[in-house]
Order: structure tokens, then sequence, then C-alpha cells
């Protein structure tokens, strides 16, 4: 017992449960989307197919961002793929979700 009369044991925060999807607006955003994807194939929770668009797509978002470094006119096809590969992981979390069920 320290002098306050709490322990120093860990306590229990309770949540919810489930973590909010990250918005993807960075190049560690989309790395960490590669992370969960390898790991997801790796448990089998997705396919070998969908591990591989989605790896695709992550290769060109990555390419884009170099290139959105060296001029402006790449930001709008950035922002585009940016927006599938989040509605591609919402669904890929979806079905995830389901098979859990």
């Amino acid at each position: 017992m320290s002098a306050t009369g709490n322990s120093n044991r860990l306590r229990l925060i309770t949540g919810g449960g489930t973590k909010a999807d990250e918005q993807l607006t960075s190049r560690d955003a989309v790395v960490r989307v590669l992370i969960e994807t390898g790991a997801d194939l790796l448990l089998r929770r997705i396919s070998p197919t969908r591990a591989e668009e989605i790896q695709q797509t992550v290769d060109e978002i990555l390419c884009l961002f170099d290139e959105a470094d060296e001029t402006l006119e790449r930001w709008p096809r950035l922002k585009t793929r940016l927006d599938f590969l989040e509605a591609l992981m919402t669904e890929t979390r979806a079905i995830k979700a389901q098979q859990n069920r």
C-alpha cells in the first residue's frame, strides 16, 4: 500500500471493446493497413485475393504520396485512392466481423 492508501495494482478500465477505425491521412496510417492485412492473411481471416488487392492499393498510394510531395497535381488522385482504400478496409472489416459471429 502507498502512503495514500491506494495499492499499486493494475486496474481494469472498461471500454466498448472496439477501436475506432483510423482515417487514412498519412503514410504511417496506410502502412498500418498493410500490417493489419498481413496479420489477417496469416490468421486466414481474409482471402489471398483480397490481401493482394489491398497490397497493390497500398503500394500505389505510397508512390502517390511520394509524387504528391513533388507536385500538387497528384493530390486529387491520392485522395481518390485513399478513399478507395478506406472503403475497401471498411468492407474487409465487415466481412471479418460476420465471420466472427
